[in-house]
């Protein structure tokens, strides 16, 4: 009667697992037919004898796969309920079709062999040892049967430890229990590897390829165990196992296995006594077969096999250079391999190699060797040295793109990257890494570094441009950024830039080569050209040899000169067309040069001041010769030499003159006029105009240079502008004022007074701009400009994360209609007019907070209309303004300044981010399958990301009240916090109160003493627990919570405001729980609260009560020992454990893991300590009550 059942449900289990697979299916049919399946699972209590009939050998594969999977279904859901009878059953029928159930290892289908080895490593999950001692006997035996076999075992070994110990997917003590076993066993299980890894090799030599698929196996397998068992395993038998593995690097089916085996081996940490033996792989004969397969397999070409190959190699060889440096050292017995020269030689063959990626791969451990305190001494090291640069010199070139064939990197490249903006992404980061290695080969022979970027610059000097196929926009006859000779001129630069700076710090001042270092700049001072590429890599190297005119002040004339034309370079003189990023990059880079220059060497361009001063006042006289932000960054440097002047009232002199022209724009009546009106203010700058030409026609661009230059020049002085930096030269300067009460000086600075006459424009500026976006306002914009106060393309790209086409960044013009010129002045206006409130402070301290009724005239501009400004507005001004604001604010006026301008700000941002986030959780419930969110670039995407980083910015603003004691980053928070948690346990272990490091600053607690303001920041902190950015719960958690909850502890809270406050973390914990970093520090947060308060508050116990499948008793257990103060001395990780056992229920899974069906795995009993009697009673322990260990002996 079963048997005809069995047979008919076969049947329909055949037809519908047919229908499922069968491509032509319609939708409704395919669905009953999972269903039926997926039902007969479930429910079906016949599913052990139809499984086995529908994996015969007779069915088709899929059929087959489908009743295995069948069999592991009720092994993995079923077995803690099957009768004992059943699972031997069970267990004899799996390891019969391991005998013989299965095709061929060369026939069978590799899913139908992973399903089958699954289904035994889920049985020796749940049985053994205890209740299958001869589980490895039987495998053994069942390996000797042939290859078919021995496969399978191999598969199971590696099953088992995959997920005992990589991937620990069972309960703790069920894995100890297999762990300590299969470590008891090891010994045996890697002499029956290596044995059957042997056999199979020699077999497979004879030309037999089913051999070939046990090695391979076997290899697998080995690497599953080499990661994690006792060197002793890996190194025994005179590393027996080692010289297979080099062996084997020649046998082309199991040469990256064995590299695979060899990588992990030599990758080994632990006692280095334990080490020792690796170094074995030195040896003539392990190097020798390293090398030639390295050889062989380079020398057959670009094969996807062997590339892969040659990089596990390259990794080998690495892994060796770090275990040579961590096992070579003065105080051990280690001494440097005989084949170190030959080790050297074959690892500078990857370095030159014509793969980016391999010659990437072998830059940590050149880092790591020329920094070794007995290896950087090495005569072979040493003279590895000039032949490591010289293969930098190649490396350094940018060539290789994927989508290119210049060079032989090319086709290696198109096996690493997807894209030329992937390999981009790459090489820069290679380039900075070769850099850092560079400087370190550099400090140990600084001499042949220059010697080799003075041949390779005088090199370049003379040679002929070649621009390549493909020209630079920006005119005929110019470089790209792909130009042969661009990317030469680019590498050479960074080369020279890296080994000139090291030389200088390595050597004494008498050593330095004066006469050669003069010699090249004098070359390069000489050199002309028009090509803005170029010229940009040209004013990289004056000043990289620019040190050496400190030996040599007659030069610096010439220095200047060479930088004052290249401010002004034009490629075509007079062109009316927009400048390239590429010209505007060259004038930017030699504005920056020459600030560069005045603030690291100000001593030797203070006696050239007249003529600095001079040349930048003959720039200055034609408004239209630079832009506004060259313009400043000139006179910049000319407020840097000035504060050498060392005299307040000649500096305060000179700053009056360089701001006059300032002064008089900026206070004309008109442009108060301007300032002061919005509907003025549009007019002026044009953005009420409809163009006919958006590319050239731009008749309001001298106004909108005019209110930039002010801006700008506010800036640079207001930036740069300072007193000595030694008392007693600011004291005999005239700059120190007096001493606060602490006795800290208190000086003034000699710009404070032409800045602050011109501070009330600025603040109607900032009121104005902030009214702009008034909906009347916007309204008035014209035609051409409606999107002005948008976000500028570039911005969007950035906050999306997408990338910028690579050669757009050169050769496009910076704004490419007037539209765009419109959207980044009003971008850059809004941004400097914060940055210079925000470098106030610094710069004039006590001058500026004392400025009268200043919090109230920030209010009232810096802050009106805050509701219609945009979050990418906003964002600046909190981080370049506010926050700066609050850090340098001396505690004297945060009474008069800070607290009353915080206080507003605070509670509407808390208003404002509740309602976004309330936005985009509703949009999330109610349109998830919205095609929007298919797209990155869709504006809700945009918005939802600008709300994240506003989030952040705002929560970075509030943690600067508690004091940074605590690490900034979450990767040091993650290494703190156990130790943090159990410093935080014993305090309240003792008095129920939090650690005494959550303290907040002074600003802190006058900010919390204001009620309303108090309230707005418990309520942002606690409320953003529960918003949709790990970011900021993570650090809102771990910095902010605690001490804020903690300052009002002493006070009345009342009952309803601590069950919310507990309430939130709990609900935070619900959104971030499937992520550890949050969940550790929530539930930490949790505890904290539930053991400070709970004694004083019962409602929180009806908080907890309500969390799903709580066990009452477990909560009445834990409240009664938090209750009772003599029981209160329980270890505090039981305690936080116990805890975090009770919310369970609340904290939150992955998507892919809160529908998932529960495996439950039964604990056995203990081999190594008797267990206490648990709670519930083993269902297998307790049935039939005998001959249980011998379950899987029949």
């Amino acid at each position: 009667m079963v048997g005809e059942q069995v047979n008919s449900l076969c049947e329909q289990l055949v037809k519908a697992v047919t229908v499922i697979m069968d491509p032509a299916s319609t939708q409704r049919y395919r669905l009953e037919a999972l269903k039926f399946c997926e039902e007969f699972k479930e429910k079906c209590p016949i599913c052990v004898p139809c499984g086995l009939k529908l994996a015969e050998k007779t069915q088709t594969a899929i059929v087959r796969h489908f009743g295995l999977q069948i069999l592991e279904h009720v092994v993995k859901f079923r077995w803690n309920n099957m009768p004992r009878l059943e699972k031997v059953y069970l267990k004899n029928n799996v390891m019969g079709l391991i005998s013989s159930g299965t095709q061929s290892i060369l026939e069978e289908e590799s899913h139908i062999k992973d399903v089958l080895s699954r289904i035994v490593v889920e049985m020796i999950k749940r049985e053994w040892p205890q209740h299958w001692p001869d589980m490895l006997k039987e495998l053994d035996t069942l390996s000797k049967q042939g290859e078919t076999q021995t496969e399978l075992v191999m598969f199971i070994l590696l099953r088992l430890a995959e997920d005992v110990v990589t991937f620990q997917t069972l309960p703790t003590q069920r894995r100890r229990d297999i762990q300590q076993t299969l470590t008891q066993n090891m010994e045996k299980i890697f002499s029956f590897l290596l044995t059957t890894l042997q056999q199979n090799v020699n077999k497979y030599r004879r030309m037999a390829q089913a051999n070939c698929r046990v090695g391979i196996a076997a290899l697998n397998t080995l690497a599953g165990y080499i990661d994690w068992v006792a060197l002793s395993h890996i190194t025994a038998d005179n590393c027996k196992l080692l010289e297979m593995l080099c062996l084997l690097l020649n046998e082309p089916e199991l040469q990256i296995g064995a590299a695979e085996c060899l990588l992990i081996a030599v990758s080994r940490k632990g006692k280095l006594e334990d080490r020792k033996p690796l170094m074995v792989l030195f040896g003539d004969v392990a190097m020798h077969y390293i090398l030639s397969a390295a050889q062989t397999a380079d020398g057959e070409g670009l094969v996807e096999k062997h590339y892969v190959f040659l990089k596990r190699l390259c990794q080998v060889l690495c892994a060796l250079g770090s275990q040579l440096c961590a096992l070579l050292g003065s105080d051990s017995d280690v001494e440097t391999p005989p084949n170190f020269g030959k080790y050297l030689d074959s690892f500078l063959a990857f370095t030159t190699h014509p793969s980016q990626f391999l010659r990437s791969s072998t830059q940590i451990t050149w880092g790591a060797l020329f920094r070794h305190e007995v290896l950087s001494r090495d005569p072979l090291l040493l003279g590895m040295i000039p032949k490591y640069l010289r293969a930098s010199m190649t490396n350094l070139v940018k060539v290789g793109f994927p989508s290119k064939s210049d060079s032989p990197s090319c086709e290696y490249s198109r096996f690493d990257f997807d894209s030329d903006e992937d390999f981009n992404a790459f090489f820069n980061s290679f380039r900075a890494q070769q850099g850092e290695v560079m400087r370190m080969a550099c400090r140990l022979d600084p001499r042949t570094g220059f010697q080799m970027a003075g041949e390779w610059l005088k090199y370049q000097l003379t040679t002929p441009v070649d621009t390549g196929p493909m020209n630079s926009k920006t005119g005929e006859g110019l470089c790209s950024i792909f130009s042969p000779s661009f990317v030469q001129w680019d590498a050479m630069t960074f080369f020279s830039e890296s080994v000139i700076s090291q030389m200088f710090r390595t050597l004494d001042k008498d050593e330095i080569p004066v006469n050669d270092g003069i010699d090249l700049l004098q070359l390069v001072l000489n050199f002309e050209t028009k090509d803005p590429l170029i010229l940009s890599c040209v004013l990289t190297n004056v000043s990289a040899l620019f040190p050496f005119v400190t030996y040599r002040p007659e030069y610096l004339p010439q220095v200047l000169s060479k930088l004052f034309a290249s401010v002004t370079f034009e490629v075509i003189e007079e062109s009316k067309a927009p400048r390239t990023r590429a010209v505007k990059n060259v004038r930017r880079h030699a504005c920056s040069s020459i600030i560069k220059m005045c603030r690291d060497y100000p001593q030797l361009v203070l006696p050239n001041f007249e003529v600095l001063y001079n040349h930048v006042k003959q720039l200055l006289s034609n408004e239209l010769l630079l832009t506004q932000m060259e313009k400043c960054a000139l006179m910049e440097a000319l407020v840097l030499i000035s504060n050498q002047f060392k005299d307040y009232e000649r500096q305060k002199a000179f700053l009056e003159e360089l701001m006059a022209p300032v002064a008089g724009l900026w206070l004309s009546p008109e442009m108060q006029r301007v300032l002061s009106d919005p509907e003025a203010f549009i007019s002026y700058v044009g953005a009420d105009n409809k163009i006919a030409d958006p590319i050239l026609e731009d008749p309001s661009g001298l106004n909108r240079s005019r209110i930039s230059f002010c801006v700008y020049t506010i800036l640079g002085v207001v930036k740069r502008a300072r007193w000595p930096a030694a008392p007693e030269e600011a004291k005999a300067g005239g700059f120190l004022v007096g001493y606060m009460p602490s006795g800290s000086p208190i000086y003034r600075n000699p710009c404070t007074e032409q800045v602050l006459k011109l501070l009330d424009n600025l603040l109607a500026l900032i009121r104005t701009h902030n009214n702009l976006y008034m909906p009347e306002m916007v309204a008035r914009l014209g035609e051409t400009f409606a999107k002005a106060l948008d976000m500028l393309e570039v911005e969007k790209n950035a906050i999306l994360g997408l990338p910028q086409p690579l050669l757009e960044l050169y050769d496009s013009p910076v704004y490419k209609t007037v539209l765009e010129r419109m959207q980044g002045f009003f971008c850059t206006l809004y941004d400097n007019c914060f940055h210079i409130l925000g470098n106030a402070g610094p710069s004039m301290q006590q001058d500026f907070y004392t400025v009268e009724g200043l919090a109230t005239q920030l209010l009232s501009s810096a802050f009106i209309n805050l509701n219609n400004i945009p979050d990418y507005r906003l964002r600046p001004m909190l981080r370049v303004f506010v926050k700066p604001l609050v850090l340098f604010c001396p505690s004297e006026y945060y009474e008069t300044l800070v607290c009353p301008m915080l206080g507003p700000l605070f509670t509407y941002l808390h208003m404002r981010l509740s309602q976004k986030w309330q936005v985009i959780n509703q949009r999330s419930m109610l349109c998830e399958d919205d095609a929007a969110d298919d797209n990155p670039e869709s504006q809700e995407m945009l918005e939802e990301q600008l709300v994240r980083l506003l989030t952040r910015e705002v929560m970075d603003l509030i943690i600067l009240m508690v004091p940074p004691c605590l690490p900034q980053s979450w990767e040091a928070m993650l290494t703190v916090l156990p130790l943090l948690c159990s410093a935080d346990d014993e305090a309240m272990a003792t008095e129920v109160t939090p650690p005494a490091s959550a303290e907040l600053t002074e600003l802190g607690k006058c900010l919390m003493t204001q009620e309303d303001v108090c309230t707005a920041l418990l309520i942002t902190a606690y409320t953003s627990l529960s918003w949709k950015d790990t970011l900021s719960c993570q650090r809102t958690t771990t910095q902010l919570c605690w001490p804020l909850l903690k300052q009002v502890l002493q006070g009345n809270l009342l009952p309803d405001a601590v069950s919310w406050f507990f309430a939130s973390v709990l609900k935070g914990l619900q959104i971030h729980g499937q992520h550890d970093g949050c969940m550790a520090a929530l539930v930490h947060l949790a505890f904290q609260i539930y053991e400070a308060l709970r004694p004083r508050y019962t409602e929180l116990k009806a908080v907890m009560e309500q969390i799903p499948d709580i066990q009452r008793d477990s909560l009445e257990q834990f409240d009664s020992k938090l209750l009772n103060p003599t029981l209160q001395k329980v270890a505090d990780k039981r305690r936080k454990d116990h805890f975090k056992r009770l919310i369970t229920g609340c904290i939150g899974k992955p998507l892919g893991e809160q529908f998932r069906k529960e495996v439950h795995i039964r604990n056995l009993p203990s081999l190594f300590k008797k267990v206490k009697p648990s709670l519930e009673p083993d269902v297998l322990e307790n049935e039939d009550g005998e001959g249980l260990t011998a379950l899987f002996e029949s």
